[in-house]
């Protein structure tokens, strides 16, 4: 397995290079994160031994789980599931840098008076609902600009960007359209030069995708069944910390 995920990282990166070529961008502004749902931590330090310093979790439980595991190699963690405000508590205890998932104002109020509990400000990205599917998490496109201004009253939350999840589909120019209505959110948002608010990340784009994503502007793409092999159950089950 060692040798497997090594391989695989390999292809990943130069998937990378190669997309940031076809579109002109320097790949030094595209960051691989590793999904790490169900890997199990001795596979999960095999691949940060490659030199990759990113990773990200869907559930607060794998997190604490791994926790102490992981805490020899020196790396970055994000969350990139749904959130329940009753385990926000974990997600400062376990040292999760951003949380690539906020979409909705009621999590916010509450991270933002537990991290002005414990004297800490934490990175987060807004999560928006670009393929307007009901089984998707994040706030609505037409809603998102709004959400953004309300947000940035809490100091304690750095907002740095927006996430999305493209359509699953094999239509291309279907799930292109996800990652431009991400792309036109965000500039939209520059242009409004809202105070305590950056917009230098878009997270979107996954193993089958993240071409298409990076063509359209992806400053992280989040990849995990192309490096760590396919899960037991579908991805939209990893997405809903209630399961």
């Amino acid at each position: 397995m060692d040798e497997e995920i090594k391989k695989n990282i390999a292809i990943i990166q130069e998937r990378i290079i190669n997309a940031c070529k076809q579109s002109n961008r320097n790949p030094d502004e595209v960051k691989l994160l590793l999904a790490t749902k169900t890997v199990p931590a001795e596979y999960i330090k095999i691949a940060l031994q490659t030199g990759c310093t990113l990773i990200a979790e869907n559930k607060t439980q794998e997190l604490r789980e791994k926790y102490q595991s992981l805490q020899e190699i020196p790396h970055t963690n994000h969350f990139i599931g749904h959130l329940q405000t009753n385990k926000i508590k974990d997600i400062l205890k376990y040292d999760v840098s951003c949380i690539q998932s906020m979409d909705r104002f009621d999590l916010a109020e509450k991270l933002h008076h537990r991290l002005q509990l414990e004297n800490k400000t934490i990175e987060i990205l807004i999560q928006v609902n670009t393929s307007n599917e009901e089984s998707k998490f994040g706030v609505n496109p037409e809603n998102a600009i709004e959400l953004v201004q309300q947000l940035a009253h809490f100091e304690s939350l750095k907002i740095k960007g927006l996430m999305t999840i493209g359509l699953f589909s094999t239509e291309t120019e279907k799930v292109r359209q996800c990652f431009r209505t991400l792309k036109d959110i965000q500039q939209q948002i520059i242009t409004l030069n809202i105070f305590n608010v950056e917009m230098q990340e878009l997270s979107m784009g996954m193993s089958g995708d993240l071409e298409t994503a990076i063509a359209e502007g992806a400053t992280i793409v989040r990849v995990g069944t192309a490096i760590f092999g396919k899960r037991i159950h579908p991805d939209s089950y990893y997405w809903n910390e209630n399961k």
